[in-house]
């Protein structure tokens, strides 16, 4: 049975390849006795609509203070937040307060519902507040949404009466109630156990599946696994997504400085990256688009090995064994492509940091001397 009952058109209005939370050059200061506290520093997120999106990072990473962007409850100190298209930055508290209202749905670690009404009248108070549907319309979807999350038996008693798990469900029918794009839920299984946890996760797919976007702030790093995407936090700072995909041994600070050092570079389709044969000094993780690995063949056309997309990474070969690409690297005909360089040196200094990281990549490394040698063999 579908989530969302009264909206069957919600998957032509968010397609995801369209921008549905844009986050651009946030920074965040608060006054304190010791002066001014960078919490966010620069921060860039992009969220498609339609994607299950997880922000992790440690407490005070400054999750917390990007939730509060995202939802209006604060302010950037400089920077802008777009939410389906609205720039929230520049709205007055009443427009916030309304907005939000009609536009998100936010399910709380303690779920806030209120103790003096039932289940049933805490999912219906969000559409009373909003003014949407007519009143009868509104307990049936209160009824519905309840149904959907597996408390249909429970809608007439008080928040009190019911176990931690149950409020949960509860609170994401209520957060539903106004059927908003955007699902936000902080810590969202801190007080669940894990059944229970699991369950909210596939209700969480489920909306995905019918067009929503859903965004969970976790602290937890196996939670984040089930989201289709993580964003890491850390210092108040993002960690390139693609880093952490092609180095995911590293630590978060080791992300975080690995994605401060490395330099971006777009090239066009067809444009040639690197040359078999050239001395190499700079490793590369691919961020957008796809390259294609290309045997040189005397005398003949040239061998596409494989095609490497976003966190593949190359120059890993040369760095550990004789520094000459013995393969060529150039940009996928079908568009253009984005890499992150990081020199020999940086990435000497990261790995020596991290010995897990050196011996994944140098396995790594070996495997496709084996699979390079091999191609060459079959392709003369």
């Amino acid at each position: 049975m579908s989530i969302l009952p009264y909206d069957t058109s919600v998957k032509s209005k968010t397609n995801g390849s369209s921008s549905m939370i844009d986050v651009r050059n946030v920074d965040k200061y608060y006054k304190s006795a010791a002066g001014d506290y960078h919490a966010l520093k620069g921060i860039d997120l992009s969220i498609c609509a339609g994607e299950f999106v997880s922000i992790i990072g440690k407490s005070g990473s400054g999750k917390s203070t990007l939730l509060n962007m995202i939802t209006g409850i604060d302010r950037p100190t400089t920077g802008e937040v777009f939410v389906n298209g609205t720039p929230i930055h520049e709205m007055t508290e009443n427009q916030l307060a309304a907005w939000r209202g009609e536009s998100l749905g936010i399910i709380f670690q303690f779920f806030q519902l209120l103790p003096a009404l039932n289940l049933k009248q805490n999912v219906i108070l969000p559409m009373d507040l909003a003014g949407k549907y007519k009143p009868r319309e509104r307990r049936e979807r209160a009824e519905h949404l309840l149904e959907i999350v597996g408390l249909s038996d429970h809608m007439q008693k008080l928040p009190s009466m019911v176990s931690g798990g149950q409020q949960q469900r509860a609170a994401m029918a209520r957060a539903l109630a106004n059927d908003p794009p955007v699902l936000i839920a902080d810590e969202p299984t801190g007080n669940l156990d894990s059944k229970t946890a699991a369950t909210m996760f596939e209700l969480f797919n489920q909306l995905v599946a019918e067009g929503k976007t859903v965004i969970i702030v976790t602290h937890d790093s196996s939670l984040a696994k089930h989201a289709h995407r993580t964003a890491l936090i850390a210092d108040g700072e993002i960690v390139n997504e693609y880093v952490a995909k092609a180095m995911p041994t590293l630590l978060q600070d080791q992300m975080l400085w690995a994605t401060r050092n490395a330099k971006t570079s777009i090239y066009q389709p067809g444009t040639l990256i690197v040359s078999a044969g050239a001395t190499a000094d700079t490793f590369y993780i691919v961020s957008k688009g796809t390259v294609e690995v290309v045997l040189p063949r005397p005398n003949q056309s040239d061998v596409i090995a494989t095609e490497l997309g976003p966190g593949k990474f190359f120059g890993e070969m040369a760095f550990f064994h004789d520094r000459k690409r013995q393969a060529s690297v150039r940009a996928s005909e079908r568009g253009a492509v984005e890499v992150l360089a990081l020199s020999y040196d940086q990435l000497s200094e990261l790995l020596n940091q991290s010995e897990a990281t050196r011996d994944f990549l140098h396995q790594i490394a070996d495997q496709n001397e084996q699979r390079s040698a091999t191609l060459r063999r079959v392709a003369l």
